[in-house]
């Protein structure tokens, strides 16, 4: 079952869902919107989200993690549908790959749920800043946050949520997924008092810093040779 502190955590990370969409309507009014051009963005950058997200050839295995770690490329397609088009447009391409990777899932939909989570973490927050600053710096600032903020909250949240709620949906006992970690790095379990902080710093943080860095320096360099592109509308 899952523990007070992963239910408080659970319920916590809603609460900030809920916050970070009420302060986005406040600060961003609805206005007028082209839906033709807005789906026809969004499928696009969906589909290939979607490759980079469920094509096992785009899936890379690092032998110093757990097996059920992968590092995947599905964000730098959404980073860039986000600082062209905005937040809402990015949402919509994450909530497209993972609807469609649910039913490949092998997890009972937690994978799919955590980086769904993950996702929204590292490319909203850097989407919102662009909307409100578009030059390279503000892609720069908007990159450094997320980077920052991806990487605390996928600490917290799979030490607190996701790794509990793996085990209590997947019914897997707490020593199956210790001698999975311990297989890839002895060191996850024997360096802390409490594996699941072994597993956050010397699993979760490494996997999300080399994630990340590849990302950003994509999205970087990808968004700035084709921003002019993608831009349809008129000054």
């Amino acid at each position: 079952m899952l523990d007070y502190k992963s239910i408080i955590a659970l319920i916590a990370l809603g609460l900030l869902c809920v916050l970070g969409v009420k302060l986005y309507g406040h600060f961003f009014p609805a206005g007028e919107k082209n839906w033709t051009k807005m789906i026809a963005r969004t499928a696009t950058f969906g589909g290939i989200a979607t490759i980079l997200y469920v094509v096992p050839i785009f899936q890379i295995h690092l032998p110093f993690l757990p097996s059920f770690l992968a590092l995947h490329f599905d964000e730098i397609p959404i980073f860039i549908a986000g600082f062209a088009y905005g937040p809402w447009t990015a949402a919509a391409v994450i909530l497209i790959k993972t609807i469609i990777k649910l039913p490949m899932t092998s997890t009972l939909a937690v994978g799919e749920l955590s980086d769904f989570v993950y996702s929204c973490a590292f490319v909203i927050p850097a989407s919102i800043v662009y909307k409100r600053q578009r030059n390279l710096k503000g892609v720069a600032i908007g990159l450094s946050i997320s980077f920052v903020l991806q990487v605390v909250i996928a600490l917290f949240s799979n030490i607190y949520v996701m790794l509990p709620f793996y085990m209590f949906v997947m019914g897997l006992p707490e020593g199956a997924i210790i001698g999975m970690c311990n297989a890839a790095n002895p060191a996850i379990i024997s360096t802390f008092g409490d594996w699941k902080w072994g597993y956050g710093i010397l699993a979760v943080i490494p996997l999300n810093l080399i994630k990340n860095t590849v990302v950003v320096a994509v999205t970087f360099i990808v968004y700035r040779s084709i921003h002019k592109l993608l831009r349809f509308e008129k000054k």
